[in-house]
């Protein structure tokens, strides 16, 4: 018999590991969910699961500013470039080292990977340059002393900034300019966690693991770019020349002592000129945002963090769960808000930067927070441990499941999203049922209790349990109303 299954969607877990992205139009959040990658629209309130499955687990992500062509590397650099309008995978390719980061240049053209303690350049492909080769390496930059963390291009994609663990930020030309090679920003004392270009500017705000913020203002503009001419070579003399060197008889004439001041002062505006034309970083101020986490707990550290360019606003997330927006560059706190009890992995804003997506990997949470509003656009979470038990309703729209985490959840089929959790158990659950009408579930677990839950009111309505002592239980067996779990 031929079966022709094709995967529907991913239902028990929203967020495992890696950086959460934003499609261009700010209505969907990207997000790794092991090996497979779901994209959430919060338009519509509905998750796709893209048919495509990694050996390993999903670490980077990155998008083309498009929005059609997706960038996937695994933690075992293991990288895809995926089109979002087949949904296939056009071209693989084998760093064969964990990659930390993955980011798109602005202009589509390029895109780099952080790997090690180096920084690779790839030209990106498109629709418009099709090859056969999808990975075409242009640059190569060594600079860091330790393991890259995080990069970022600026708006006119000439330039990048790559953080690391050394606690520098070292800013790369992607072409040969006159007046700027190589820059390297310090003044932190710890790994850098981000580093984010000014909108239309080459100023730069980065951040370290332990809330340093530092300014950065650059002497130039984008317009005043020098590109690097090539200098013709001298010509070697030839054997026939003559011996006697040529003379240049305005030089050979004695100065006056007036030529002599006029000609060191046309010398010294030369100086400023060169040095005014050159490139240089100047600080401009340097803040501590996670003194406000440490009057709690002492050993918070800065574990994620996003810059929206428009706005000036940027959102940091610790190792407590909290996170904190202000506003650059004077670092006003304008809002702050504790979602978990786990480390915030991940961050990321939308176009408008009106939501906020966070991921919490060791509780399994992904959230969409509107932080004008107050509210949530998006609230889920998966199984913290694995998934034990699972059932279908009779008409097939409904799925409960149980987990040795010992919670009952209960999912929307043509949604994705989970719609009601019940964390009453203390231990892990053995087996689930749903009645036949959907009107309640019952749920078994090793706690030795089994508890019915009213699907209407949301509420544990009843409570069976085996006396005089709590023991397990381990038949594993329902039958509700004609529909069986076993």
């Amino acid at each position: 018999m031929k079966f022709s299954y094709k995967l529907n969607n991913l239902l028990g877990t929203v967020y495992k590991k890696g950086n959460l992205i934003f499609t261009p139009d700010g209505n969907s959040v990207i997000s790794p969910v092991g090996n497979r990658i779901t994209i959430f629209n919060l338009r519509n309130n509905k998750s796709t699961t893209l048919p495509i499955e990694s050996r390993y687990n999903y670490e980077a992500v990155g998008l083309s500013p498009d929005g059609f062509t997706l960038l996937t590397v695994n933690e075992v650099g293991e990288a895809n470039i995926i089109s979002l309008i087949s949904q296939t995978v056009v071209y693989r390719y084998q760093f064969k080292r964990k990659v930390r980061a993955v980011k798109f240049s602005p202009d589509g053209k390029h895109f780099a990977v952080c790997k090690e303690n180096n920084v690779f350049v790839f030209k990106a492909p498109n629709s418009k340059n099709i090859q056969y080769n999808g990975f075409v390496m242009e640059r190569v930059f060594h600079g860091a002393y330790d393991e890259t963390t995080c990069l970022d291009w600026s708006s006119d994609s000439k330039i990048l900034a790559v953080g690391s663990k050394d606690m520098a930020t070292k800013l790369y030309p992607l072409d040969k300019w006159k007046n700027f090679r190589l820059c390297s920003l310090g003044s932190h004392t710890e790994g850098i966690v981000g580093c984010f270009f000014e909108e239309g500017s080459y100023d730069i705000t980065t951040i370290s693991r332990n809330g340093q913020l530092c300014i950065w203002e650059s002497t130039v503009e984008p317009q005043d770019l020098i590109p690097l001419n090539e200098i013709p070579v001298n010509k070697k003399k030839k054997k026939n020349d003559d011996d006697e060197d040529d003379v240049n008889i305005a030089d050979s004439i004695e100065r006056t002592e007036e030529e002599t001041v006029a000609a060191l002062e046309q010398l010294e505006v030369n100086d400023t000129n060169n040095k005014e034309n050159k490139m240089f970083y100047k600080r401009v101020a340097k803040h501590f945002v996670a003194d406000e986490v440490r009057k709690n707990n002492r050993d918070a550290l800065l574990t994620s963090a996003a810059y929206h360019k428009t706005l000036k606003i940027l959102v940091t997330g610790y190792s407590t769960g909290e996170f904190f927006i202000h506003e650059l560059p004077d670092v006003n706190q304008i809002h702050s808000l504790s979602i978990s009890d786990e480390k915030i992995k991940s961050i990321s804003l939308n176009d408008t930067g009106d939501w906020i997506a966070l991921g919490c990997g060791g509780s399994g949470q992904l959230l969409v927070w509107e932080w004008q509003s107050e509210t949530y656009i998006m609230k889920q979470q998966g199984h913290s441990s694995n998934m034990s038990c699972i059932s279908y309703s009779g008409d097939g729209q409904m799925i409960v499941t149980g987990g040795e985490d010992g919670k009952v959840k209960l999912w929307n089929i043509h949604s994705g999203f989970c719609f009601v959790t019940f964390t009453e158990h203390t231990n892990a659950v053995s087996d689930v049922a749903i009645s036949g009408a959907k009107r309640f579930v019952v749920s078994a677990s090793y706690d030795g209790t089994v508890r019915t839950y009213d699907l209407k009111s949301k509420l544990n309505m009843m409570l069976s349990s085996v006396r005089p002592k709590r023991q397990p239980i381990m038949d594993r067996c329902f039958v509700l109303l004609g529909y069986s779990s076993a």
